[in-house]
């Protein structure tokens, strides 16, 4: 069985775990994608789950960003956990530390296998050096992971297909944005096609990706001052009717709880 968790989403730390379960009762596979959070934050919200840091088996990150990466090193040193990154995430990331640790070089379109798990990064445009996302499969069963992003291109869309489930960029409603206390600069940097979804934008590309199979989609990266979770999901379920949305649970992860467990089986 294949589930997921947000341990949180947005500006203040973004990490999405995992979980890939033994079909014979052995260990599971855990995959962290960013780790935005500090050590002491990593923990505790894993604590939640009824984990710790020694149970994961690999990082991936997505881009170098801070709210994506702060706690990558500490949790590489202090746990011997593996991390996969691209070239171009892995130099930025590699930069803050005196003696930085390995790093396994992720490739898009290369799959890449990690106990009962299997990833397959693909590019997306963002604002970062050779920025990746992920669908994380385990043979029977898949996950799609798209935040940070500009626009929602054929090839994402195409990356995203068949897909059980997607944690989706809904950054920001325009309306709220363009109302906002922020300088012009940045709104044109969120808004444009290397910056973040809005959320009009996320329907758009759950429209081009839905099918009957597609149980959970869950609404990620809200902006806590350009954004509402009561917009984010109108403007999603409004991309599954007609047709499937009676049979696709739409939810939104907290900046800082995160998201519970999602099962698919």
């Amino acid at each position: 069985m294949l589930r997921f968790c947000s341990l949180g989403s947005g500006s203040s730390g973004n990490a999405t775990l995992v979980e890939g379960l033994s079909a014979d009762g052995g260990r599971p596979t855990r995959l962290l994608i960013d780790c935005g959070l500090g050590p002491r934050q990593l923990a505790a919200r894993l604590a939640l789950r009824g984990l710790a840091p020694t149970d994961l088996d690999a990082v991936f990150v997505t881009h170098e960003h801070s709210d994506h990466t702060a706690g990558v090193l500490a949790l590489q040193r202090r746990f011997g956990v593996a991390v996969w990154a691209s070239a171009g995430t892995w130099e930025h990331v590699r930069a803050r530390a005196p003696e930085p640790p390995a790093c396994h070089i992720a490739r898009p379109g290369v799959a890449i296998h990690v106990g009962g798990l299997c990833l397959r990064p693909f590019s997306v445009p963002h604002d970062a050096s050779e920025p990746l996302q992920l669908v994380v499969g385990d043979g029977r069963h898949c996950v799609g992971i798209l935040t940070d992003i500009g626009e929602p291109t054929d090839a994402v869309a195409q990356a995203l297909q068949a897909c059980d489930a997607l944690l989706l960029e809904t950054n920001h409603d325009p309306d709220l944005l363009a109302a906002s206390a922020y300088p012009p600069w940045l709104q044109r940097r969120i808004a444009g096609p290397r910056g973040h979804l809005a959320n009009r934008q996320a329907a758009d590309l759950l429209d081009r990706c839905r099918h009957n199979a597609l149980r959970h989609v869950i609404a990620a990266h809200l902006s806590v001052r350009n954004n509402r979770p009561d917009l984010a999901l109108a403007a999603l379920a409004g991309a599954l009717s007609p047709g499937v949305v009676g049979g696709t649970r739409l939810r939104v992860a907290d900046a800082d709880a995160g998201c519970d467990w999602v099962a698919m089986d």
